[in-house]
């Protein structure tokens, strides 16, 4: 048996950190899965490694259930296609739909599958069998959608809020955002300058174009960038 834990990110601006803590703390022993990509992308790489890997009796274990897909509909054929296969699904925020919930809701059920010895009560009872475990996985069904629901709006709320944030802020007078025209001025930048403006052959020093971004522990580009801007400000002095 291994236990896993899949972590999944929608954006690069998301940290993956939370999720892989979250799984760690519950179940330390579990070997962590990261999977980041865009929710326009279906191919998850990461997770088809796992997914060909995975035996009988292995756990998977997920932060929240909307980490599973990307939406309810693929979650829930998933989670029945995993649970077919003997693999246990947990899911941290959603413990209610866990595998184990299930099959614990399950197991009177299972118990009473013996045979009576007459056709009319067998068939009677695996009806009887049929129809509650068809209840029970479209209970899964329901509760599943209801998770990835939620999910959805603590995303919309989260979005409402830090719009009306920006909105409060903005009429309190606080600046949003970069102002238009103005630079952005990192210590990075005013040392690449200086060394610019000492060692390169254009200004005070001798050495060439390539030597001095060398130098100076900057890109090519950023060397031009940041020469075109210096060379200007001289213009304007001498004007």
């Amino acid at each position: 048996m291994c236990v896993y834990g899949y972590c999944r990110i929608s954006t690069k601006k998301q940290s993956i950190d939370r999720q892989i803590r979250n799984i760690k703390k519950e179940f330390p022993e579990s070997v962590i899965v990261q999977e980041a990509y865009t929710g326009t992308k279906t191919n998850r790489p990461e997770w088809n490694k796992l997914y060909k890997r995975l035996k009988e009796s292995d756990i998977i274990i997920f932060d929240s259930v909307s980490r599973m897909s990307r939406n309810a509909e693929e979650g829930f054929s998933l989670y029945k296609e995993l649970f077919e296969r003997g693999i246990s699904l947990v899911f941290l925020k959603e413990r209610h739909i866990d595998t184990d919930s299930y099959k614990k809701a399950m197991q009177g059920i299972i118990d009473i599958n013996i045979k009576s010895g007459d056709n009319a009560t067998d068939d009677l009872l695996q009806g009887i069998m049929a129809a509650i475990n068809k209840f029970m996985m479209n209970k899964v069904e329901q509760d599943i959608y209801k998770a990835f629901e939620q999910s959805e709006n603590e995303v919309i709320c989260l979005q409402q809020r830090t719009k009306e944030g920006i909105e409060t802020a903005r009429l309190n007078g606080k600046q949003i955002g970069g102002v238009t025209g103005k630079k952005l001025i990192v210590k990075k930048a005013i040392e690449a300058k200086e060394k610019i403006k000492r060692y390169n052959k254009d200004f005070e020093g001798t050495l060439n174009n390539e030597e001095t971004w060398k130098l100076a522990g900057i890109s090519k580009m950023s060397f031009y960038k940041y020469k075109k801007e210096l060379l200007a400000e001289l213009a304007e002095q001498e004007e």
